[in-house]
């Protein structure tokens, strides 16, 4: 399992598929599946049945996980996808980096 470069958090933008081109917040990420979450993107219909939350049951529009790759970092001085690269910092802490601007990403 490789480390992954994207994070609970961040804002992403989506290269691949359907929502190609919209951008939204990482809700979770699944690393041992390469896939995350995104808040907004790759919205399924999904049948449930009466619970006690749901008393009426029916059918749920939710996010569905998409693949890591199809997704690009938001560089936080531009508002761009790029790439994404680790360094380590003065205090010695390792962090992550816009290879387009430099700037580190909190």
């Amino acid at each position: 399992m490789s480390k992954l470069h994207i994070k609970k958090g961040d804002t992403v933008y989506v290269l691949a598929g359907e929502d190609k081109g919209q951008q939204g917040r990482v809700l979770s990420v699944q690393a041992a599946k390469n896939r995350a979450i995104v808040e907004g993107i790759n919205i399924v219909s999904k049948s449930t049945k009466p619970t006690a939350k749901h008393p009426q049951g029916g059918i749920v529009k939710m996010e569905a996980p998409i693949n890591i790759s199809n997704l690009a970092l938001i560089d936080p001085k531009s508002g761009k996808p790029t790439r994404v690269g680790i360094r380590i910092n003065e205090k010695g802490e390792k962090v992550r980096y816009s290879k387009k601007s430099g700037e580190e990403i909190k």
